[in-house]
């Protein structure tokens, strides 16, 4: 299975994700989802494979979020899933997808667990040295 990962390129997070996995032997399908936004029905899939739901999934920090009321409990998870199509911003990210499983990584370290050889150390753009760490 090729991996993928649901990438932005003016994100920190996501530049960090594709380069572990690129620094671990990985040459993920990168899709930049602001350009190609998932189908609805992929996106279930995709958080189905996660297990998570969309309110998890949103990305609360944005402008939008607070202008379409995306904060209110009341909404569905069918309202919730309309507007991350309508306005895939509000789709948190980066999104990684390997033969191990999905997993939004936040943080980035949560890659890690994703990858079938992953790098021993990795230094994040910030200089901050990350590591693999499987025992919890």
């Amino acid at each position: 299975m090729t991996s993928i990962i649901f990438h932005n390129p003016k994100c920190s997070s996501s530049r960090n994700t594709l380069a572990i996995m690129q620094a671990s032997g990985e040459k993920p399908e990168v899709v930049e989802y602001l350009k190609t936004p998932p189908t609805r029905s992929y996106l279930v899939e995709l958080l189905a494979l996660m297990n998570t739901t969309p309110r998890e999934l949103l990305r609360s920090k944005e402008d939008i979020y607070t202008a379409l009321g995306l904060d209110n409990p009341a909404l569905t998870d069918a309202q919730l899933f309309d507007a991350m199509i309508a306005h895939p911003i509000l789709i948190n990210r980066p999104i990684v997808v390997t033969n191990k499983g999905a997993a939004l990584c936040r943080p980035v370290e949560r890659v890690f667990e994703l990858l079938d050889n992953p790098v021993d150390s990795f230094t994040k753009e910030n200089g901050e040295v990350i590591q693999p760490d499987f025992d919890g």
